[in-house]
């Protein structure tokens, strides 16, 4: 099997890790990040007047060191009030223009607090950062995360004969709260790019809105929209949001065909995909026993290309020791808020920073880790910055001989 590496390709060779000891798991309820995030969520129900008092205090302090020099209030104090209730009007208009549906008054009080260290820096100064910020606010939560980027990829293998490429789309993440412009912009796209096969790497629904009914019936059309002559296969992202109540709805609604720790022989013109659906329960060590166990049966002695869908890159380690070709993952979101230099603030990943965003090359093993196409839920910020949602393309070239019989096509 040969592996075309592309330019932006991360090779690492790394030993899976024993997590027998770790005691909480991401995408899992109840560990420190989820508890964080519901935590937080009861700040939401205070009084209009208490949050407004925090802003002022707020303002108040950004100008406290001009006023222990001067021992008056700065104009400033009543600049960073104002910014800070046009950050709230902006954010309380998300739901309105029906961009994102996320709680406006923890997230207000989150920009407020990151504002208040600038407010600090010499006179003109602070008043460009300041502006600055607003403007990352209106990109941030009004532009980027509908700014969809349309990434292509190619994996080439002798295990399928040459010709035409079958193409493959990989979407990850949705994270639906309502049908909104990104919802109809990826559906959009993806009929205009008109793959031969698309694979979903879980997390359907908003963290937020999982027991929501509007949410799961305008995911319920989402998926009803998607097609391919090839198929549209599926598994579940975290436990704590792709409940299999839902999914099990979810596959019996729509033409998506849910891979539940199971696998799928596909029968294309350029040779034999085994298609392998994990059911992530983010324990590399109880999940790789499960994909030891796909790998075991007969389907996997045939001469195939073995594709692996996991909603987490954790397992990759494990994957590319155990045969499988290309493992197609998300979850991270890509950090969704990416630093210049630095990259992603938070992944998810038991791996921590190892595995980010984009193609990875593991222990010979291409991996794609997704950057995803919607937004994390409770009290997150309904943000991206320097993230944008991507679909990924994938062209599956083949480097074998064509045999004499032609493949039965599916």
């Amino acid at each position: 099997m040969a592996v075309l590496l592309c330019p932006m390709t991360k090779t690492i060779n790394i030993k899976p890790r024993n997590f027998s000891k770790t005691k909480y798991f991401p995408g899992c309820a109840g560990n420190p990040f989820d508890q964080v995030l519901h935590s937080l969520e009861k700040l939401e129900n205070i009084p209009s007047l208490v949050m407004n008092v925090i802003l002022i205090l707020l303002a108040l302090l950004g100008g406290l060191p001009y006023y222990l020099r001067h021992h008056t209030i700065p104009l400033m104090t009543g600049v960073l009030a104002l910014i800070f209730f046009l950050d709230y009007i902006l954010l309380s208009l998300l739901p309105a223009t029906k961009s994102s549906f996320g709680p406006p008054k923890v997230v207000t009080l989150m920009l407020a607090c990151l504002r208040v260290p600038f407010a600090w820096l010499p006179a003109g100064w602070n008043m460009s950062f300041e502006i600055a910020g607003t403007a990352l606010v209106v990109y941030g939560f009004y532009i980027e995360p509908f700014w969809l980027d349309v990434h292509h990829e190619t994996f080439s293998s002798t295990k399928l004969t040459g010709g035409q490429p079958l193409r493959v789309l990989h979407i990850s993440d949705l994270h639906i709260e309502r049908f909104t412009r990104r919802e109809k912009s990826i559906l959009d796209k993806v009929k205009e790019l008109s793959p031969d096969l698309i694979l979903f790497t879980g997390d359907v629904l908003n963290l937020s809105y999982l027991n929501d009914h509007s949410a799961q019936s305008d995911a319920v059309n989402f998926f009803n929209q998607l097609s391919a002559p090839l198929g549209v296969y599926g598994i579940t992202g975290s436990p704590a949001v792709d409940f299999p109540e839902f999914f099990t709805r979810l596959s019996r609604s729509t033409s998506l065909r849910w891979l539940n720790n199971e696998s799928t022989l596909l029968e294309t013109q350029s040779g034999r995909i085994n298609l392998m659906g994990i059911t992530c329960t983010h324990n590399p060590d109880l999940d790789e026993k499960t994909l030891s166990g796909l790998l075991d049966d007969q389907l996997a002695t045939q001469e195939t290309v073995k594709v692996l869908l996991y909603h987490s890159p954790d397992l990759a380690p494990n994957a590319s020791q155990l045969g499988v070709e290309l493992q197609l993952s998300g979850h991270t979101h890509g950090g969704q808020v990416r630093i210049p230099l630095l990259g992603a603030l938070y992944t998810g990943s038991l791996y921590g920073k190892t595995f980010e965003a984009g193609r990875y090359l593991v222990n010979g093993m291409t991996l794609y880790i997704s950057r995803g196409l919607g937004l994390e839920g409770a009290i997150a910020p309904r943000v991206r910055f320097l993230c944008r949602p991507e679909l990924i393309l994938w062209d599956l070239i083949g480097t074998g001989e064509v045999e004499n019989q032609n493949p039965k096509s599916v």
